[in-house]
């Protein structure tokens, strides 16, 4: 399968604001958080977390704030794309879809959020589980796309996930 187009991204990005109004704020503020620091405090993270998903509040919460201050910020000056991300890993409740959201809005033109809804409109088969060859080639692939489309990571990321909320077969 091929991704959608950039007129595609679009649409379905628009239709993904529609649904969600609200979630263009907090995301917002995660964008403005970032600009200004570059870590997180336990409350940003718990709430950045429960954006992602809701099911690891209780690991989240086991993460003391001077830990995530300092994990994150280690994750964050690194230069090398495997430490960014497995470093995210060391925090509880953290997977590699948790620490592509930290990346997503920490670094807004270069890393998309995984998920599987995203996965298969990039073309992708879901893999049984995750790896830093699989996170280096999907990354690789998105950034394609947002230059290809001249469009920036968050419409490209919105827009391929409502492509497969709307198109995906079960």
């Amino acid at each position: 399968m091929k991704p959608p187009t950039k007129n595609e991204i679009v649409r379905y990005a628009r239709l993904y604001e529609k649904r969600w109004p609200d979630a263009a704020v907090l995301e917002n503020k995660f964008f403005e958080w970032f600009g200004k620091k570059r870590y997180l405090d336990k409350g940003t993270f718990v709430r950045l977390g429960r954006w992602k998903t809701q099911r690891q509040i209780k690991n989240y919460l086991r993460n003391s704030d001077e830990l995530i201050r300092l994990i994150t910020r280690k994750a964050l000056r690194a230069q090398d794309e495997k430490i960014r991300i497995e470093t995210l890993m060391e925090l509880h409740g953290v997977s590699w879809a948790v620490a592509s959201v930290i990346l997503h809005f920490a670094f807004p033109d270069e890393y998309p959020i995984l998920d599987f809804r995203a996965i298969w409109s990039l073309g992708f088969k879901q893999p049984k589980s995750y790896n830093f060859n699989f996170w280096q080639e999907y990354v690789e692939r998105f950034r394609r796309l947002c230059k290809a489309t001249d469009l920036p990571a968050r419409t490209v990321d919105r827009g391929l996930w409502m492509f497969s909320k709307l198109n995906q077969k079960a």
